[in-house]
């Protein structure tokens, strides 16, 4: 976890609001989340590149994302660690969570949740926002 982070990419939050969707805006720049089984990316097996909605930034390949059944994408690694950041997350009483943002513009992305039982090669899922992410297809 980094104290003095300092995102590459810095915006007024007027630019944000003018950029993004009212939903993106509250998923990207306040943390939210959407309803489960409602994202774009929830089954999706196209192959390519999912980028930050909000910047563009590569951060997950279709390689990694597998079926949770969790109610949004899951992926078990990053394309690299150097895209993703980590922040401990104890906004939900007695249930302390890894938030995963952006680490080029500082956008939320979701969350990372370790020793679930899924049968990944890391045995970690990104639960991450489809409203937050772009599928590059190739």
């Amino acid at each position: 976890m980094t104290d003095q982070y300092v995102p590459k990419l810095i915006k007024p939050d007027s630019e944000w609001r003018e950029q993004l969707s009212q939903m993106e805006y509250h998923v990207l720049r306040q943390s939210g989340t959407e309803r489960p089984f409602t994202g774009e990316y929830t089954d999706t097996e196209d192959e390519g590149v999912y980028e930050c909605r909000g910047c563009g930034a590569e951060l997950f390949r279709s390689h990694e994302k597998f079926h949770s059944h969790c109610g949004w994408p899951s992926f078990f690694a990053p394309l690299a660690e150097d895209r993703v950041r980590y922040i401990e997350d104890r906004s939900l009483p007695g249930r302390p969570r890894v938030e995963v943002r952006c680490a080029n513009c500082d956008g939320h992305l979701g969350h990372v949740f370790e020793g679930e039982g899924y049968e990944t090669p890391t045995d970690l899922r990104y639960c991450i926002n489809s409203v937050a992410l772009n599928l590059r297809r190739s």
